[in-house]
């Protein structure tokens, strides 16, 4: 029997999981805050590919282990796949999600440039979505390591609610 979880509890809890960290842990200190929110994403990914990969046999090259991530993985964690996925051949992939279901509900101009005063309104809507977005490529990140894929991921987001993530093999 699967093991699921409601999908407005799980956006509440990351909500509350970056405000949390935003706004009153290190308030003072973002970069470690976005650090600490990257690293819970992680150990999410890293648990979950475990999961999803136990009746599996291991990759046997990158290409494989992404189209995973792509397929598989994203299906599971949001009933969809991911709507594209581009590399390079060379250790770098960007995976595109055209209707990214935890920004679905963002609202603004998230290509605002995260400088000026606090109290701007538009930097904080635009500081309050990157931090949303250490979470998932924390996720991506553990899953790709645990499939022996050490990387950094990144990711862009210029239309909401489409996100591209960019991983780099290290």
């Amino acid at each position: 029997m699967a093991r699921e979880v409601s999908e407005s509890c799980l956006d509440s809890l990351l909500t509350e999981i970056v405000s949390s960290y935003s706004n009153v842990l290190y308030a003072t200190k973002p970069e470690l805050a976005a650090r600490r929110i990257e690293a819970i994403g992680y150990h999410v990914g890293h648990q979950l590919s475990e999961r999803y990969t136990m009746e599996r046999p291991r990759f046997t090259d990158h290409l494989e282990a992404i189209k995973f991530i792509c397929k598989d993985f994203w299906s599971e964690l949001f009933k969809k796949q991911i709507d594209n996925l581009k590399t390079n051949h060379r250790g770098t992939f960007v995976l595109q999600d055209d209707k990214f279901a935890w920004l679905s509900r963002v609202s603004g101009n998230p290509s605002t440039e995260i400088s000026g005063s606090a109290k701007d309104p538009e930097n904080k809507a635009a500081e309050s979505t990157s931090m949303l977005l250490y979470f998932p490529c924390g996720i991506i990140r553990g899953a790709l390591s645990n499939l022996g894929i050490p990387c950094a991921v990144s990711a862009d987001i210029s239309n909401l609610p489409a996100c591209k993530f960019s991983s780099a093999v290290t």
